[in-house]
């Protein structure tokens, strides 16, 4: 509601309250006698005089300015009303909640990377939390010029800054470039700290950062899934002979000759790594307990297993692994 004559009251408060704001003023308007100041839950009113503020009210609820604003403000707490007359004033409405961000790299950030002389390309997005902390900077470097101020206004102020804060925290301390994600909790508070230091400059706080997710282009994406895909076969032999078993079953080209020599090869070597585990399984076992090894039988047979390495000896005289003398 604004001023419906000179001889009527009027209600100061954040009309048409919009939660993405900021800040919104209340400005160039005559206070009348028996106005009324509201201040709703999440809100505070800070009154100016000049540009100078005046008082703070941080308490919600409805305040008659005469009676209960006016002697708690520094210069104007002697002003009286008269019957026409009025005070002039602003009154900055400040949002004292905490925002959400969500923030995203305009386009790829360019890493210095051997090998690549454009550098690799890095796409990353997350969020960021702000509140207002100064209202004495926020008045001065935004306030003054500005009727109201947005939580997209201060999304900007933190894109044009962010790239190189990525930039910076990333390359610092030789961060795995196709790892990143394993470092974001890293390099999400070193970005904090500096983004604070360059938004404070605006009497607003950076609470909280995050880093969602970094993003690769799709070729560099792929080698990435292709070397853990590697990691997690633990054997790049293996893996070979894995895809040619994919590739053999799948019907690739209609070679069923391809498959069953593929098949016979993996074959062959899941046998072999299985007799080497039971090998040394056996080593270990001898190793950890030689009293238990199985004797020589009365009739002079050799014993099971070799007593020195646990090894099955498969009726031989010598042991197949060590060359132990069995009978």
């Amino acid at each position: 509601m604004g001023i419906l004559s000179n001889q009527f009251a009027n209600v100061v408060e954040w009309e048409e309250y919009d939660d993405n704001l900021i800040f919104w003023k209340w400005a160039n308007r005559e206070i009348k006698k028996g106005s009324r100041l509201i201040i709703r839950p999440g809100q505070d009113a800070i009154f100016l005089n000049q540009g100078k503020v005046e008082g703070v009210f941080k308490d919600d609820g409805d305040y008659d300015i005469e009676s209960q604003i006016i002697p708690f403000l520094s210069t104007l707490k002697g002003f009286k009303f008269g019957f026409n007359s009025g005070m002039r004033a602003e009154v900055l409405f400040v949002n004292t909640k905490e925002f959400t961000i969500k923030w995203g790299t305009k386009g790829p950030i360019m890493l210095p990377y051997q090998g690549l002389p454009g550098g690799l390309p890095i796409r990353a997005n997350g969020t960021a939390n702000v509140k207002v902390s100064d209202y004495a900077t926020l008045i001065d470097k935004v306030a003054g010029i500005k009727q109201s101020y947005s939580i997209e206004d201060v999304k900007i102020r933190i894109i044009t800054v962010l790239d190189q804060l990525l930039m910076k925290w990333i390359s610092k301390e030789g961060k795995d470039m196709f790892n990143l994600q394993a470092s974001a909790y890293d390099i999400s508070k070193g970005i904090q700290e500096d983004l604070d230091m360059e938004i404070s400059k605006d009497g607003i706080s950076v609470t909280g950062f995050s880093i969602n997710s970094f993003n690769y282009p799709e070729e560099i994406q792929q080698k990435i899934n292709q070397v853990a895909a590697n990691s997690m076969v633990g054997d790049i032999n293996s893996y070979t002979q894995i895809s040619m078993v994919d590739a053999a079953a799948s019907g690739n080209g209609g070679n069923s000759t391809m498959g069953n020599m593929a098949e016979m090869m993996m074959g062959a070597t899941m046998a072999g790594q299985m007799m080497n585990q039971m090998n040394q399984s056996g080593a270990f076992q001898n190793q950890q307990a030689p009293q238990q090894a199985a004797p020589e039988s009365a009739g002079g047979n050799p014993p099971k297993f070799c007593p020195e390495c646990g090894t099955p000896t498969n009726g031989a005289k010598f042991c197949p692994e060590c060359g132990t003398k069995l009978i």
